[in-house]
């Protein structure tokens, strides 16, 4: 993981350690509704540690002689944690599923329902993290930002996992893009697509940031100066009570779910993201996904591209719920929870910890 450019100001020796484990981090998805108890499909709820999704998938598949998309998930899980998801898979195999052994994937309990899971069929996820080598003064930096966290919320960004070891997946999908590259195999064209459609995402997101970041020491004009924006693009920004600026045009949503519409009058779209109430959006660029408008789409139009697969809106800003935090001084240990909506990813709440609270990981 890295600390995003915006947070680099904020950054400071490295004070304490989170390295991600199955010990240190525990991901629990949170389904998006109650299981019928009955149909033709088996709900099972695993736990794996040291696996993606994709190779849990794999395991299952061969050990029950199927198809991997016979298997149906909700998400994609983090490989270097202790991961707690559910799988569906048809009811037939029930019998051979109480075979099955392995000391990387245990499961926990089978529920029959309805219908096969698919993506996005999760309220969201429940995150456990322990920080080490945390020390007194440290702890109160880390309460002190969770506090703001809690009243503030963080970034959307995508995390690291989109991008590949490497992190240069995204050069691949331009490459698909701009017709400089040819992948046959459908699922990887779309992985590395959406690889360059997350990392415009992420630009795009970066940029509003320190736009927003400006408007804390400068006026509107002075920050349209520095920012090298039109006159007039940050009107009304400086008296919004959120960090992160609404400009005219954005394209809004009810938070956490609810319809999108551009926000024409931003005073009260400001106002009503302080509260929770709706957060502004970036573009996934693609087909069908609404732009923005006005100042907010000239910023926009800068992280856009012609795209043939399907676009969408994510979330520029989510807010972390049931934040919980526990100081073991005797193990200079950091014991931290928090629930974040599906599609969110915790290295958001690290990394803002890590920059604003003083560490690096080691």
């Amino acid at each position: 993981m890295h600390t995003p450019t915006w947070l680099l100001p904020f950054a400071h020796r490295n004070d304490f350690l989170f390295t991600p484990s199955p010990r240190d981090f525990i991901v629990e998805e949170i389904p998006l509704y109650a299981w019928a108890g009955e149909g033709e499909h088996l709900i099972v709820r695993v736990r794996k540690k040291e696996l993606t999704t994709w190779e849990m998938l794999d395991i299952l598949s061969s050990h029950l002689g199927i198809r991997r998309r016979e298997i149906g998930y909700a998400g994609l899980k983090d490989k270097h944690a202790m991961t707690i998801q559910y799988l569906s898979l048809p009811a037939i195999y029930e019998t051979a599923l109480g075979r099955f052994a392995h000391p990387q994937i245990k499961i926990l309990s089978i529920t029959r329902h309805t219908n096969k899971l698919r993506i996005g069929h999760l309220k969201g996820n429940r995150f456990s993290l322990r920080f080490k080598k945390v020390l007194g003064i440290q702890q109160a930096k880390l309460d002190s930002v969770l506090d703001w966290i809690g009243a503030n919320g963080v970034p959307n960004y995508f995390g690291y996992q989109r991008f590949g070891r490497d992190g240069e997946n995204w050069r691949e999908g331009q490459a698909i893009v701009e017709g400089r590259r040819k992948v046959r195999d459908r699922k990887m064209r779309e992985f590395l697509i959406g690889a360059y459609q997350s990392y415009l995402f992420n630009n795009w997101l970066s940029r509003r940031i320190e736009i927003s970041r400006l408007l804390d020491g400068f006026s509107e004009a002075e920050a349209e100066q520095i920012a090298g924006l039109p006159t007039g693009t940050l009107s009304d920004t400086v008296k919004q009570k959120h960090f992160f600026k609404i400009l005219r045009g954005d394209v809004i949503m009810h938070y956490p779910h609810g319809r999108i519409f551009h926000a024409d009058t931003v005073e009260d779209e400001a106002a009503k993201f302080a509260l929770k109430d709706r957060a502004p959006t970036g573009l996934i660029p693609g087909k069908k996904a609404k732009k923005a408008e006005g100042e907010a789409r000239e910023i926009e139009a800068e992280f856009d591209a012609s795209i043939a697969e399907d676009g969408s809106r994510r979330y520029a800003w989510i807010f972390p719920t049931e934040i919980t935090r526990k100081y073991l001084p005797e193990k200079a240990h950091y014991e931290l929870g928090f629930f974040l909506p599906k599609g969110s990813y915790a290295t958001n709440v690290v990394d803002l910890l890590r920059g604003m609270a003083g560490q690096e990981e080691g």
